[in-house]
């Protein structure tokens, strides 16, 4: 009998290191890395995260060393957090405009230190009020218009301390607008903004909360202003809106659960595409590879590829520093 074989055989690239090398699709590099890092009181405090394991809570003059480190991985960008003590946060979230407050002396530090990288700053109420609202409350209602105009004075106040990307992560409706005009009025015209343009109303969340300290404290849920994880279409429009308001990027959040938004977005927009593997995904890796279970450096080098083969640009990762040395060596 003779067995016919295809002409094509698409085995033949993949039989060695060097040709899967010549036809890989998808290339990740250290520059496609931003490292979210956590702010505390102190100096020469670490404070261990017990739901990320491997992730701390930093004082100011560790957080400078942990940008050096950055810079010396390669990594372009880092992510500032504050865990802002119970007795700092109030009903209106007035320490997010303290120009003192632990992000903005942190950035100062940090500009000072390591002039090269680059330093994102989150504008949202939730790391500094105390019922844990992104917005002003109202009866339990989150005011929108209102807020968005202490959200205008937070995003100044993080530009003047050296802010290179502010990031609103608060999902109100029209703050993109808002804060590019105040921005540009401040003469800030080219600090850039990085929306959250789609943000779910997520139970990844959860170790985030603890980290910054708004867990404990959320009274209710987000649900009026975050997305329905069940809608896609409600994405682009969001994504829509926020570009139309002078986003430079945009970003998708939490990250692998929602490849098939960052996707649409990349193929609709063609703008930078930024998503973010949020706490639950980290947690949920490091439980599997403290396990036992999945081999880390892989399975968290898959994930990244992941994200940039879906169309992100780059990716706010817990893991950066840790890819960025598998990527080095």
């Amino acid at each position: 009998m003779t067995v016919r074989f295809p002409l094509t055989r698409l085995r033949r690239p993949r039989a060695h290191d060097w040709s899967r090398r010549m036809m890989r699709e998808t290339i990740l590099t250290p520059d496609d890395l931003i490292w979210p890092i956590f702010i505390c009181e102190g100096k020469g405090v670490r404070q261990p995260i017990g739901s990320m394991p491997g992730v701390e809570r930093l004082s100011v003059d560790l957080a400078v060393v942990a940008a050096k480190e950055a810079a010396a991985l390669g990594i372009p960008c880092i992510a500032l957090f504050p865990s802002t003590p119970k007795d700092k946060r109030d009903e209106r979230g007035d320490e997010a405009l303290n120009r003192d407050n632990l992000i903005n002396t942190a950035m100062r530090a940090i500009k000072d230190a390591v002039p090269e990288i680059g330093l994102l700053a989150d504008v949202a109420l939730d790391p500094y009020t105390s019922h844990g609202q992104d917005g002003l409350v109202e009866n339990g209602v989150i005011l929108n218009d209102e807020t968005v105009g202490v959200l205008v004075q937070q995003a100044v106040v993080q530009a003047e301390a050296g802010a290179d990307i502010i990031a609103p992560s608060d999902m109100m409706d029209g703050r993109i607008g808002a804060i590019r005009t105040e921005l540009d009025k401040a003469g800030f015209q080219n600090v850039q903004i990085m929306a959250y343009a789609a943000k779910y109303a997520s139970a990844f969340y959860g170790p985030f909360r603890e980290a910054v300290g708004s867990g404990g404290v959320l009274k209710g849920d987000k649900k009026t202003y975050q997305m329905d994880p069940a809608n896609r279409l409600e994405a682009i429009r969001e994504v829509a809106m926020d570009i139309a308001e002078g986003a430079d990027s945009v970003m998708i959040k939490p990250g692998m659960p929602y490849l098939d938004i960052i996707r649409e977005v990349k193929d609709q927009f063609g703008a930078p595409t930024y998503a973010y593997q949020v706490s639950g995904e980290y947690a949920m890796l490091m439980a599997a590879v403290q396990n036992g279970w999945l081999d880390g450096d892989k399975v968290i080098l898959e994930a990244m590829t992941a994200f940039k083969r879906a169309g992100a640009d780059g990716v706010l990762t817990y893991f950066a520093p840790r890819v960025a040395k598998l990527l080095n060596d």
